[in-house]
Formats: C-alpha cells, structure tokens, sequence
C-alpha cells in the first residue's frame, strides 16, 4: 500500500492523526485505524480525521466539493461528529493552504458545520443545537458509584452525570447505563462539576476511544445539561435565548468555551505538533 503522509494534532490534548485523501483512493479500514492509534506499536490517538472530498463519501448529499471530516475513534468504529477533531482539521487544512479561511465550511456525519479561525488562533465552531433528551438514564463506574444522568443529542450522543468530584472516579474502562435502550450505539459518559459561575469541570469516557483528556462535544453536552437542569430555559434545544450564554469548561487537557443559544458554539485551541510519513499494514 506504499507510504501515507500525516499530521498529528490535539485539541486540548485530545489527538488526532490525520490522512489527507482527496480523491478517495486511500479509505481506511478499522484495523488501519486500530495500529495506527496505537500508542506503541503506530503512531497514537483518540481518533482518525481522514480529509476527504464529499463526492467521495456516499451518505454526504451536500456540496461535493467540499472538505469532509471522515472520523473514527481510535477501535476503528465510525462516530458522527468530534468537536476537538473538526478544530484540529481546520487548522491542518488552513496551514497546509488545502482551505483559505478564516471561515470554513466542514462536512461531518452529523451534517455541515461552520467554522471560524479566530485572530488568536483558536477555532469556533458552530455545533448545531444541542437537545436535552427527557428519558431518564442511570450511569455506573466501575467503581460501582451510579448517578443519574442526563442524554444530550450534539449529533452524536452522551450521557452526562453530575457527581461533586469527577477526579475521584474509576474510568478504567467503560461506565455503564440503564435502560440501555436509550442509547442503542454507545454513549459518551460525561461527569461534571460546578467549578463556579457558568464554570464546569468534566471528565470523560468516549466509546471508541476510553477515557480522553477532552471531549469537544462532551463539554457542549455538559453546558447544556447543566443549563437545562438548573432550570435556566424552558426548552429542551436551549433556543429560547436570544443571548447567547458562554460557559468555560475545563477538562485535564485544557479549557474550551461553550455558547448556547439557537445552537451551541464551541470554541477552543487547536495545534499540529508533527508531520511524517507512516507504513500502514495491509
């Protein structure tokens, strides 16, 4: 299969390697994906963001010409959106000139997203609403500490509990939930705190990937959880504000910003920290 030139890159220590493939001729497989997330044996991340044209992606109806962020977790499953992933894309694409900025049009799985190159080089992106879910979910640790939580939709799912120290949980391996109905293709676990005024702090456990340093779309999840449970708006898609509400919220990677309003905002770093060229196995 010859040699593939790629970039690695974190948003608030969530990383990510990622394969330019224009004209879809290098589609990935999930044993490619598994080796080269490895963080012995391949190059290591919590994911793949692979640059692809949309003609090439056959359940993208949008523009064909536009760049789409095709991403997997590091297992080699597909996931419908990432939001430190589509950051770390963006800025991959506007350094090597592959896009012009500083507005950026991405197609994702969970449908188009706008971003912005800020002038101090973080990246905003525009997230869609984020929809508190009104089932009722119970998540446990491995430690066997259960919370009750709350399911947010941000294109892709989570479960967020609120527990008073996120840093005391076990999330060596996967929480777990009832009814598990509810979440028929995983979740993403979020558990979060109130670190003071419209300020959280959140751990995470992402399916496909464990647990991660930072969930771009696990602290949108949060904020909104947080804002819908203290009884802030009346609707589950948060859109009764005409003003947006900002949130930080700090993960053990670093900090991002969250606006919610008619659809959230995300807003935070993004650095590529090496670039080469890596022998996948066939």
């Amino acid at each position: 299969m010859g040699r593939w030139a790629f970039a690695k890159g974190h948003g608030t220590e969530n990383d990510f390697v990622i394969l330019v493939d224009r004209d879809g001729a290098n589609p990935v497989t999930a044993e490619q994906v598994r080796w080269i997330c490895n963080r012995r044996a391949g190059i290591g991340g919590d994911g793949i963001l692979r640059a692809v044209r949309g003609r090439h992606i056959p359940e993208w109806d949008g523009d064909p010409e536009i760049w789409f962020m095709d991403y997997r977790n590091a297992d080699g499953s597909i996931a419908e959106m990432c939001g430190n992933g589509i950051r770390v894309f963006v800025r991959y694409l506007v350094d090597e000139g592959l896009t012009e900025g500083p507005l950026v049009p991405v197609g994702t799985r969970a449908g188009l997203r706008e971003t912005e190159v800020l002038s101090d080089g973080r990246i905003r992106v525009a997230m869609g609403p984020a929809r508190v879910l009104s089932e009722q979910v119970r998540v446990s640790t491995a430690d066997q500490q259960a919370f009750d939580a709350v399911g947010v939709d941000v294109g892709n799912p989570h479960a967020v509990s609120f527990c008073a120290d996120p840093d005391g949980l076990d999330l060596r391996s996967a929480p777990t939930w009832e009814p598990a109905a509810v979440f028929p293709h995983g979740v993403n676990a979020e558990f979060v705190a109130e670190r003071g005024p419209h300020r959280l702090a959140m751990r995470v456990f992402e399916r496909g990937s464990g647990e991660t340093r930072s969930c771009g779309t696990g602290t949108v999840a949060a904020a909104a959880a947080w804002h819908a449970r203290h009884g802030v708006v009346a609707t589950p898609d948060l859109a009764a504000h005409t003003t947006p509400v900002r949130y930080q919220v700090d993960v053990p990677g670093g900090s991002v910003e969250v606006e919610l309003g008619e659809q959230a905002y995300l807003t935070g770093p993004a650095v590529i920290v090496a670039r080469g060229e890596l022998s996948p196995p066939t």
